[in-house]
């Protein structure tokens, strides 16, 4: 499938911000079943805007504005090419060893119920694929998805206890589950475009699973399938904070508000959508 993307976000700060700083994992990667056609970021404010890799593999647009500034439009717009592999990831650039996801992070430790939850649902006996199968469904018929719920400051404990998750949540509890059954297991971020019929497209959650023989495969708990031709896998991060799209800073006393657009323009036939929200 040939998805087109238009992804804009508006920082407003009151009164205006003396400086601003912008981190941005927000240009995808091409891989095997993901072939970047073309891919566009920028700012709608003069300043510097450099690109690098960092120690995941996420391309990463710095940017700096050393002056007083009320409003920034950061944009990312592009196409890419994507086919269905059944969730399975290959040809990705890999800097780490997949060991490196088993190592404990903030937003994803497994605390005694999670501990249980995932030893019930995965069962005696099973190999590894059919265990995060099993983790997964379990998951999503236990967790309710809350697309507007804030994300649990205290992690996947707190985010299980609650029984209602947006999809940041529903990938740190996989996470958690996942590690603690010695799978290591990996935050992603990215674009789904919607089947017809279903909510416009939108900036998603998920994780990647690593199974023995076939590699590192992605799994959505909230949509409880693989990843298939309808994503788009943008950055990964051992929990959500170092995959996160935008990490901003900015001097002065302001406060700040996030507002986002996007479009997508998916194969002819298939629809268009469009999201807005605000934070």
């Amino acid at each position: 499938m040939r998805i087109r993307i238009s992804h804009e976000t508006t920082f407003l700060y009151a009164p205006a911000a003396r400086s601003a700083i912008l981190n941005l994992r927000l240009t995808p990667s091409s891989f095997d079943t993901q072939y970047v056609l073309r891919w566009r970021v920028g700012v709608d404010v003069d300043g510097a805007l450099r690109h690098a890799e960092d120690s995941l593999g996420n391309v990463v647009h710095a940017f700096s504005y050393p002056r007083p500034v009320e409003r920034m439009v950061v944009s990312a717009a592009g196409e890419v090419e994507t086919s269905d592999a059944v969730g399975v990831v290959r040809g990705a650039v890999e800097p780490l060893q997949p060991q490196m996801f088993l190592r404990a992070s903030a937003a994803a430790q497994a605390n005694g119920a999670l501990r249980e939850f995932a030893q019930e649902s995965v069962g005696p006996g099973a190999d590894t694929l059919t265990r995060l199968h099993r983790l997964m469904d379990s998951l999503h018929e236990t967790l309710t998805f809350d697309p507007d719920a804030a994300s649990a400051r205290a992690g996947a404990g707190e985010a299980f206890a609650l029984k209602k998750a947006n999809a940041e949540d529903h990938a740190h509890v996989f996470i958690a589950c996942a590690r603690w059954l010695e799978i290591p297991a990996r935050f992603v971020t990215g674009y789904v475009i919607a089947e017809a019929g279903e909510a416009a497209a939108g900036w998603h959650c998920w994780v990647e699973a690593l199974s023995p023989g076939l590699g590192w495969i992605a799994f959505d708990a909230v949509h409880n399938l693989c990843a298939n031709d309808r994503y788009i896998r943008v950055g990964v991060g051992f929990d959500a904070l170092s995959a996160r799209p935008f990490r901003s800073a900015h001097g002065g006393y302001s406060s700040e508000t996030v507002t986002t657009v996007l479009q997508s323009d998916p194969a002819p036939g298939q629809g268009q959508g469009q999201r807005q929200s605000q934070g």
